[in-house]
């Protein structure tokens, strides 16, 4: 492992050692270990850590506990914790992460400390400020998902090949919208495509036929966690 990815212990780098780590604070739904389930990153053995809060209401949305509730924890105390596990992979989601102001220092000290961060936003909020060295999962929503209109087209400006744009599709109305959206937007020269089914209404099959019949340059995910673990919360 390369010095750039060495893991601080305990979580102590140089963001942790700022004395403002200690005061900076975030509402915390979760911390738990598993198997990456989608993105570019599947299968990898992963820490993640579910904030609490998001200003959307999704139709099909899976984490929907993590709306509310949830602890408030420091910035010191949630590298320590990130730190027990042991491996150099983190994602952060929830949730809207961004909805939280202290999303952002968390994900640079996350960086700081080593770690290789992925965010996992739903496009609505500001993706511009988050440091450049994670990469930013961001969703499109599609008509289906009922937040079509909170969708924040100017993210797509601040996408690099290290992003990754992911449209959740729910029949063959929001993979027609999709495929015009690609095109239009010209979202292939952007970042990597994903398309995922939602789980119980469009199957993974059809979708698949859909992509291979339009020559689409997307990745098809189908969630590993859930074909493991089913909705399993911590998994």
């Amino acid at each position: 492992m390369s010095e750039s990815h060495t893991l601080h212990p305990q979580g102590v780098g140089r963001e942790c050692n700022d004395a403002k780590a200690s005061t900076l604070t975030l509402r915390l739904t979760e911390v738990f270990f598993s198997l990456q389930g989608e993105t570019s990153r599947a299968g990898l053995p992963t820490v993640f850590i579910r904030l609490t809060g998001c200003p959307l209401r999704c139709r099909w949305c899976d984490t929907p506990y993590s709306f509310q509730g949830g602890e408030t924890v420091t910035l010191t105390a949630l590298l320590a914790q990130v730190a027990t596990f042991g491996v150099p992979t983190v994602c952060v989601t929830g949730g809207e992460p961004l909805a939280q102001k202290n999303c952002l220092p968390l994900l640079a000290a996350l960086c700081d400390n080593g770690y290789s961060v992925s965010l996992e936003t739903s496009g609505a909020l500001d993706v511009s400020k988050v440091d450049p060295r994670v990469s930013r999962i961001v969703d499109i929503k599609a008509p289906d998902s009922g937040e079509e209109a909170r969708n924040r087209w100017e993210n797509i400006a601040h996408l690099t090949p290290q992003d990754e744009i992911k449209f959740v599709l729910a029949n063959r109305a929001d993979y027609d919208w999709a495929r015009e959206v690609i095109h239009a937007q010209k979202l292939a020269q952007v970042s990597p495509l994903l398309f995922s089914p939602v789980q119980g209404e469009l199957s993974p099959a059809s979708l698949a036929e859909w992509i291979l019949a339009d020559r689409l340059p997307v990745r098809l995910q189908v969630q590993l966690h859930k074909v493991l673990w089913g909705n399993m919360p911590g998994k």
